[in-house]
């Protein structure tokens, strides 16, 4: 590195910090704190004054504590709220009500049902491939059929998919299938950063507005907060590109912050799709290093299953811009038919924190349970509930080779601090931890058995599998879930193995860890 570039790696900071003080973001986090503070000291000082008040709020925090623990919840999200409120409960229960309940108002349920029966019309099942799946492999159509019937995505053949084992492979090919778009290109990501790869990819989607193609973009508010400015979708909308901002924040203090839009969809005129872990911004791609190097996994398919992905996007535009009644306009003209080999399968899906399905979960839960030679996961972070340790480590116990691995730089220290508290008691009981020793690991994916495997956006923490719009790509018998085992061997060679004797006797970090982790569904 040379003297420019050594000066400019060490002024990265110091312009990221003025960056996110000067911020619109930061100025209305600053109120929403403000917010906070206020209501918490409002509600002491008023049962200090009035007895009766003290009673009254001592009252409805332990009817709170009996909702919550009878709610169809998560166990772990439902002690993370219960402890604060019997260690506050003056005003641990109103602050429950007005900021911790995640279900949607009866009007917004209403309007998400009815987007979604619009989607599920656009997506039915084909019967016979179902039944071609199930003299195949029981097992695997027994996890296509949850899929399909539960969560109503259905699983297609005739699907060519590719797999890339980073970011760089996945941007090449994303580019040129964005220059070949015909009729229109429809994204939805989590973050998007002006950098080369963004400003290369809004250079083609201006270039295609201009040659008449629709293009549709979303991207989530709180991901792209310190990134863009406050209104930048109304900059896309003035290039001709239609443009909506999930939940963009607001300076009114609500932890419905905490449900954001993590999905990264890509489709191209019915045919083409892509997802995986890949954001926008120039560190997906290698152009910029501020954790190493980074690792990400994505996919791309060409085919009837790309068609999944398309609605997945139109529901969720159509959430928050109502446009159609009717998806059939966005079906293909010419519908490919791909993949010589009959017998491969691919269902894509989604998972959504506003109903009572966590179908990514499920989904891993159910690839984990039916393993019996291997299951490889890669994951940026390792914070998950008991249903998900025990099915890991009693996959371990009865024999399966169970590896997981995560960064070796991590982006967020006190988020890989509570990471870290999950790997003695996996460890113990014959999990294999690997950290990626080059930089930080962003991929999402488990292969099981050289049979299945998924990619997709959800991290194995309980924000991705409880509260964020999250998707993936289940795959059978394709030649990607070859590509993604081929990866993780590959991985494993460049990572250290976690070793349980390099856990112990750290009293104060083991202390800290515990009191994270009882908080852990709320971080």
């Amino acid at each position: 590195m040379d003297t420019n570039e050594l000066k400019r790696e060490q002024s990265v900071l110091p312009r990221h910090i003025k960056r996110v003080i000067t911020s619109n973001f930061f100025i209305k986090a600053v109120i929403c704190l403000l917010q906070a503070a206020w209501l918490i000291l409002f509600l002491e000082k008023l049962s200090a004054y009035h007895t009766y008040v003290n009673a009254v709020m001592l009252l409805l925090s332990v009817l709170v504590v009996l909702w919550i623990v009878n709610k169809w919840e998560n166990p772990a999200y439902k002690l993370a709220w219960v402890i604060p409120i019997l260690l506050f409960p003056v005003f641990g229960g109103l602050l429950y009500l007005v900021y911790g309940n995640k279900r949607p108002t009866k009007r917004i349920q209403f309007h998400l049902s009815e987007i979604h029966e619009i989607a599920k019309g656009q997506l039915p099942q084909d019967e016979d491939v179902l039944k071609k799946l199930l003299e195949m492999d029981p097992g695997v159509h027994h996890q296509s059929w949850y899929v399909a019937k539960s969560a109503g995505y259905p699983v297609w053949d005739h699907t060519d998919t590719t797999y890339f084992p980073n970011g760089e492979s996945y941007y090449e090919s994303l580019l040129k299938d964005l220059r070949a778009a015909k009729t229109y290109i429809f994204m939805e990501f989590f973050i998007i950063e002006p950098g080369l790869m963004w400003n290369q990819i809004l250079d083609v989607l201006r270039m295609k507005v201009e040659e008449g193609v629709k293009v549709r973009f979303i991207y989530d508010g709180w991901g792209c907060a310190i990134k863009v400015p406050s209104k930048y979708y109304k900059y896309l909308e003035s290039l001709g590109i239609e443009c909506v901002s999930f939940n963009p924040v607001r300076a009114i203090f609500s932890l419905a912050i905490s449900t954001r839009d993590h999905r990264k969809i890509v489709a191209i005129d019915g045919n083409i799709a892509y997802t995986g872990g890949m954001n926008l911004a120039d560190e997906y791609v290698n152009l910029i290093h501020p954790y190493g190097q980074w690792k990400d996994a994505g996919i791309r398919l060409e085919g009837h299953g790309a068609w999944s992905l398309t609605v997945m996007f139109l529901e969720m535009w159509n959430l928050n811009r109502e446009t159609e009644h009717d998806f059939s306009s966005f079906w293909p003209e010419e519908r490919k038919t791909l993949a010589g080999d009959d017998h491969s399968f691919v269902q894509p899906y989604g998972d959504s924190p506003l109903d009572n399905e966590i179908v990514g979960e499920n989904i891993y839960l159910n690839i984990i349970n039916s393993a019996t030679e291997y299951v490889y996961i890669m994951t940026p972070y390792l914070i998950v509930d008991n249903e998900m340790i025990t099915a890991l480590t009693l996959a371990a116990k009865r024999g399966v080779d169970v590896r997981i691995i995560v960064p070796g730089i991590p982006d967020k220290k006190m988020v890989f601090l509570v990471t870290q508290s999950y790997f003695s008691r996996l460890i113990q009981d014959g999990v294999k931890i690997y950290r990626y020793t080059p930089g930080f690991i962003h991929s999402k994916c488990v292969v099981s058995d050289d049979k299945v495997a998924t990619v997709g956006t959800t991290n194995f923490d309980f924000r991705s599998l409880y509260l964020h719009f999250e998707n993936g790509v289940f795959l059978y018998h394709t030649d990607s879930v070859r590509s993604v085992k081929d990866d993780m061997l590959r991985t494993f060679e460049i990572s250290r193995p976690v070793s349980d004797s390099e856990l112990k006797n750290r009293f104060g970090k083991t202390l800290a860890q515990s009191l994270l982790r009882l908080f852990a569904p709320l971080i």
